[in-house]
Order: structure tokens, then C-alpha cells, then sequence
């Protein structure tokens, strides 16, 4: 399967190593993305838009997608099978994984969430991130949950800082905008790390407002993954096997 890997907030494509690896040696292909204005701290990406990042990997699916179709034996177009492509999106990448979902809801095999929700339309990302001249840089330690920060060790944090990239602010404080019903018939499996599933489920049912999109999928599961809010960096191993799990569910 076609494994498209979509990074968090401050995060290129490299931070899925371990990951891609992984899938790799399961036998997948797989895509880590570095999405636009993220791949230089050294650039201006005051100006890179939600609708940006969403239109980068919707222009990989469907490359993929005509990959695919090109490589079929049947000649009839209408009858070919659906692609096999897959995506993974880590925190901020799970509304734009989404938001691919509703371009482009014939095309997924599954979306797998890792430690993420598909946001509901007119909901930004995170409005409530401190910007500087069209930009997120990412912040002190100080201001994450305990929740998230769990497993996240000395060397970890010094780490993340050193490959941080500033985030695009646009794509933090710009509302989800999505319209095609399909999106809620894609397979969705959503990775929890810093909440347990039982937790999302009472989100769930509660009708909490981040929530209701996650609520109206037909095909969802919820795995428990406990760590921090990283767990491609506190928990690699554990995080391969459980994406690789649900893509073969699929």
C-alpha cells in the first residue's frame, strides 16, 4: 500500500524515520511529506495557506492515484480498483488529512490519526498559538500539557528543538472547510497517546465540538498508544506496529 505520512507542527518529513522505515520493511511504500514553508527555517512562509498544505498531498494522491490506474490490466476505467493508498497524519496533520478525505474520498483506503481528530468544518487547527510575523515558532515547554510531554526525555525536547521549523500561522488559524459527505465513509483509525480511547469516546458522545466530525464516521477505531504527544519520537516501535496494524486492516 501507498503510505502517505503527514507531519505535525514544526516538522518536516524526516521525523517519520523511524516510521517510514518500518513500513518500508512491512512492505509498504511509503511517502513522508515535508509540506510547504517547512522545509527551511530560512524562508518566508507568512504567505503559505491551509488550502497550500491541503493541495500538497491531495497532488500526491493523485499522482498516486494515476500510478495506480496506469498499472491496472483492466482496460476499463470505471472498473478498475479503488488505489490503495493510505495516510498518516501526526497532531496539526490530522485536519489536513481530513480535509484530503473530503477532495478526495474515493482515493483513501483508510487515514490513520496519530494522537489527532479530524477537526469539524469552520474549527481552525489552533488559533490559540502565539505567532511572530506570520509564523509559529515552537514554543517554550512551558507551554504544553503534561499530557503531552510524557516520555518526552531531556534529550528528546533538545532534539526536537534543534530540527523545529517554524509553523505557517495560516495554517493554525484558518477554519476547516469541508462539504462532501463522503468524507465520513473513509476507514478511519485514530492512534490515542496522550487521552484514552475511553476518553475520545465520551468526547464522543458528550458532543464535544471537536469531536463531532470523529463522531459521524462510519468506519472508525480508536487505539490506546500510551505516551506523550510525540509517540513517532517517544515510541516508534510501538506507533510503527500500530499504524502497520490498522493499514492491514484495511
Amino acid at each position: 500500500m501507498h503510505v502517505i505520512l503527514i507531519p505535525g507542527f514544526w516538522l518536516d518529513g524526516d521525523s517519520w524515520a523511524p516510521v517510514t522505515r518500518a513500513l518500508r520493511d512491512a512492505g509498504h511504500t511509503a511517502h513522508p511529506l515535508t509540506l510547504p514553508g517547512l522545509r527551511r527555517r530560512d524562508t518566508n512562509r507568512a504567505t503559505v495557506t491551509l488550502a497550500d498544505h491541503i493541495a500538497a498531498v491531495v497532488a500526491v494522491v493523485d499522482a498516486l492515484t494515476h500510478v495506480e490506474a496506469d498499472g491496472s490490466e483492466n482496460g476499463d476505467e470505471d472498473e478498475r480498483p479503488t488505489p490503495r493508498i493510505a495516510l498518516v497524519a501526526h497532531s496539526g496533520g490530522g485536519p489536513i488529512a481530513h480535509a484530503v478525505a473530503d477532495a478526495r474520498p474515493t482515493c483513501l483506503a483508510r487515514i490513520v490519526h496519530v494522537d489527532t481528530v479530524p477537526l469539524p468544518n469552520g474549527m481552525p487547527i489552533n488559533a490559540e498559538l502565539p505567532t511572530t510575523d506570520g509564523e509559529i515558532p515552537l514554543p517554550d515547554w512551558s507551554a504544553f500539557d503534561d499530557e503531552d510531554l510524557v516520555d518526552m526525555t531531556a534529550e528528546l525536547r533538545s532534539w526536537f528543538q534543534e530540527i523545529a521549523i517554524p509553523q505557517p500561522a495560516l495554517i493554525a488559524t484558518t477554519p476547516q472547510s469541508l462539504s462532501t459527505p463522503a468524507r465520513f465513509s473513509v476507514p478511519a483509525t485514530v492512534i490515542c497517546c496522550e487521552f484514552p480511547a475511553d476518553q475520545v469516546r465520551e468526547w464522543m458522545s458528550e458532543g464535544a465540538p471537536f469531536a463531532t466530525e470523529l463522531a459521524q464516521l462510519t468506519d472508525l477505531e480508536l487505539v490506546d498508544l500510551p505516551t506523550g504527544h510525540w509517540p513517532q519520537f517517544t515510541k516508534p516501535t510501538e506507533l510503527s506496529n500500530a499504524i502497520i496494524t490498522a493499514l492491514h486492516r484495511t
